[in-house]
């Protein structure tokens, strides 16, 4: 019987050496973001939340694009082009809003 070394201490992101467990760990369940792609309307609220979120762009980017890329895998291309086309929607919008500040320094 071989005996299994305990889990190392919550944040280490590390797992025991030769072990199959700790494949992916919330490290702060509490900063998840919760995506749903079942529906269009599904798709449509979790875009509503990504947009109201205080999280940096870049994560927003990326929540959006597990979405899209969920929704790819399932062959829900509505649900897809909705992702998609918010994830078009902050680009522009962060452009627009970096554009702005490079005006202002000349």
């Amino acid at each position: 019987m071989v005996k299994r070394k305990p889990d190392p201490a919550k944040g280490t992101g590390k797992k025991p050496k030769d072990s199959d467990r700790r494949l992916y760990t919330d490290e702060n369940p509490k900063d998840t973001v919760s995506i749903k792609f079942a529906t269009p309307t599904d798709a449509r609220k979790t875009v509503t939340k990504v947009k109201k979120i205080n999280k940096p762009y870049a994560r927003k980017i990326q929540i959006l694009t597990v979405g899209e890329q969920r929704a790819k895998v399932m062959g829900k291309t509505k649900v897809a082009s909705i992702f998609k086309k918010a994830k078009e929607t902050l680009k522009s919008q962060k452009e627009k809003k970096d554009g702005k500040k490079g005006s202002r320094s000349t």
